[in-house]
């Protein structure tokens, strides 16, 4: 495992605090690209608020339930590429300077991301539940993390037509991989900064599964209501 860099109970002061301000401008930049609610904004260029349709939540699903598969895809898209573009902008800025933390840098990006887009200060922080803008994440953080996020989501999807599933399948996978991945030194951290890095991971995770606390009870009910990319979403 590569144990590049220096354990944070080793740094100075100084260096301690610099680090501190250097994770808060990548969740302030996660944060302010997170803002960008494309499913309400969407739902404004054609009259409605989605949050008072369907199921109230401004994200893919409910914009694909009640906009249409169109609607749905440009939404998914602009979810992901928030993330993304946070993920990068922070990796460009940082990544010369910082390379034992680039990644979890560059996981404090995509957590503001993820907080902006559930939680966006404008719209009284009622936004949505972060699931696109973690397959922005999962996309842009490191290759191998891809196909585990598109087996575990579009394979739960297509079999059982749950979104929910899918995407709670995806945060399972995604704690996993991180975890295996940094302990394989595939980050090129410290155990340290790994430990920071899983941490960030899990506390994602618990959101994720809080946001989606309702459709769990659904689920184990047999209650939850099934999507698909055709107009039975509206029968």
């Amino acid at each position: 495992m590569a144990l590049g860099g220096h354990p944070l109970s080793l740094l100075s002061g100084k260096e301690r605090k610099a680090n501190k301000v250097e994770r808060l401008i990548c969740i302030a930049i996660g944060y302010v690209f997170g803002l960008f609610q494309t499913a309400f904004i969407y739902g404004k260029l054609h009259g409605i608020d989605i949050r008072q349709h369907g199921s109230g939540n401004a994200g893919t699903t409910n914009t694909l339930r009640v906009l249409g598969t169109k609607a749905g895809l440009i939404v998914l898209l602009g979810d992901i590429l928030k993330c993304i573009f946070a993920i990068v902008i922070c990796g460009g800025i940082f990544d010369a300077s910082h390379q034992d933390e680039i990644y979890l840098l560059k996981l404090y990006a995509a957590s503001g991301a993820i907080l902006g887009h559930n939680f966006p200060f404008y719209l009284n922080f009622k936004g949505g539940k972060g699931i696109a803008a973690t397959a922005g994440l999962i996309l842009s953080f490191h290759p191998a993390f891809i196909p585990m996020g598109v087996i575990l989501f579009f394979g739960a999807f297509f079999i059982t037509h749950y979104v929910s599933l899918g995407s709670l399948l995806v945060y399972a996978g995604l704690m996993i991989e991180m975890i295996v991945a940094g302990q394989m030194g595939l980050f090129g951290s410290s155990q340290t900064i790994l430990i920071e890095m899983y941490i960030i991971t899990a506390l994602l995770t618990i959101l994720a599964y809080y946001k989606h606390r309702e459709n769990i009870v659904r689920l184990i009910k047999g209650e939850e209501r099934k999507t698909y990319l055709t107009k039975k979403n509206k029968q």
